[in-house]
């Protein structure tokens, strides 16, 4: 699967890893219900981080669709709130 990180640059990543995200993602949509700004912050990175530890990036030049768009570091508790379906950033 491809992910793009917002700003950052695509990453391919296996789909075995999907059961470490899809539970940081499911911490990052509690957080961002219940408008820790914190915790939220702590774990957008997490994630962010994990996507960066597993994928491999894809060269700059590389035009693959993206199957999973993620917030940039810096995106703030509304934008990622916009961002999220029922189901979290991360289809379960």
């Amino acid at each position: 699967m491809i992910v793009r990180i917002m700003g950052e640059g695509q990453l391919r990543l296996d789909d075995s890893h999907f059961v470490e995200l899809n539970k940081l993602d499911d911490e990052l949509l509690a957080e961002v219900e219940s408008g820790d700004e914190a915790a939220f912050r702590r774990t957008l990175y997490a994630l962010l981080e994990a996507v960066r530890r597993l994928g491999s990036p894809l060269p700059d030049d590389a035009l693959e669709p993206s199957e999973l768009i993620l917030p940039a570091p810096d995106a703030d508790l509304e934008e990622v709130r916009q961002m999220l379906g029922d189901d979290g950033l991360i289809p379960g």
